[in-house]
């Protein structure tokens, strides 16, 4: 019988894609959600557990029922402006669900944890190349909670013998290229669907927030990486621990990054339609470049961000936007 894996937001973007990589790999992906941002309709490739990270009684039920073999953690909320406004809410939730669940997966006698983490930790890194050396400094519930999160999995490691692998990464960009799943928000923030609204008129227009950066054509800068690669990455991650190595820290990057205007620009190549767009002010907070790399990552994992081009990523995402979207 193939080997349970818990996965927890796997009703959600990035998760989702993680249970069909799982599925690939001959697993079977236990989707754990409490579905307040996630989709029933993503959950393809293995069984819903509908549960929250706050009932500790229902994920022990979980754990009992389906026995996994390791837990792939992405559940978190994760807008920075809601952080900023409401950092209890992600005190909360992140911080304490995650508590709830390593407390969880430790009496199950499930050893092998793979944590969703992000680049936020570091806080203001503007224009550095991050690498899992960097000195993590966040500047928001976000941020610090997740940053939290890692310190709980190392505690728990050298007191329970519960070993993990984390990953901190930026933006994700593209879709499942058979277009079965897809990245779906309400309310969307992100820049590549943004865009695609406004290229089928969904939204009226594009508003680029700040056009006077110190880049060549005025606009921030971020890495991106596709959604595919990115879950590539969490299936070699948990076969790095299923392997018996040790807990450890992983950056995915390009190292380069791709300005406002450039994904503006592969986005009306990619769809030969124009972008309707506005200029808009800075935004409070956001940095001229935010970039990591993946050295690391490319030489103990064997990761290769293959996808991971402006064009592919857009393609991908194009084809599954116009498949229509989970049911609202």
């Amino acid at each position: 019988m193939p080997d349970n894996v818990l996965v927890t937001g796997g009703a959600g973007y990035i998760g989702s894609h993680a249970c069909k990589a799982l599925a690939r790999a001959g697993y079977v992906p236990v989707t754990l959600d409490n579905l307040s941002t996630g989709w029933a309709d993503a959950v393809k490739f293995g069984p819903l557990a509908k549960a929250d990270l706050m009932d500790r009684a229902a994920l022990d039920a979980v754990f009992a029922e389906y026995k996994p073999v390791a837990v792939l953690h992405f559940a978190a909320l994760s807008q920075v402006g809601e952080a900023m406004a409401e950092p209890g809410k992600y005190w909360r939730n992140n911080v304490c669900g995650s508590l709830n669940l390593i407390e969880a997966t430790v009496a199950a006698g499930c050893m092998d944890f793979v944590f969703s983490s992000t680049c936020a930790t570091y806080g203001d890194c503007d224009g550095e190349v991050l690498d899992e050396s960097s000195a993590q400094a966040p500047l928001n519930a976000y941020g610090a909670s997740k940053r939290a999160i890692e310190d709980m999995l190392v505690d728990f490691g050298a007191a329970h013998g519960l070993r993990h692998v984390i990953f901190r990464y930026f933006n994700v960009a593209g879709a499942d290229p058979e277009t079965e799943i897809g990245e779906f928000h309400r309310p969307e923030t992100h820049l590549i669907p943004l865009i695609l609204d406004a290229v089928d008129g969904r939204r009226d227009a594009l508003t680029i927030h700040g056009t006077d950066y110190p880049t060549a054509d005025g606009t921030c800068i971020r890495d991106y990486v596709h959604v595919m690669d990115l879950v590539d990455a969490h299936v070699k991650g948990l076969e790095w621990l299923r392997a018996g190595k040790e807990s450890r820290v992983f950056c995915l990057g390009t190292g380069d990054g791709f300005s406002v205007r450039e994904v503006v620009d592969a986005t009306r190549h990619v769809t030969n339609r124009p972008v309707p767009m506005v200029d808009g002010p800075r935004r409070g907070g956001d940095a001229v470049k935010l970039v990591c790399g993946s050295q690391r990552a490319r030489e103990e994992l064997g990761w290769r961000p293959d996808r991971s081009t402006m064009k592919q990523m857009i393609s991908d995402a194009w084809r599954w936007h116009q498949t229509g979207n989970y049911r609202a």
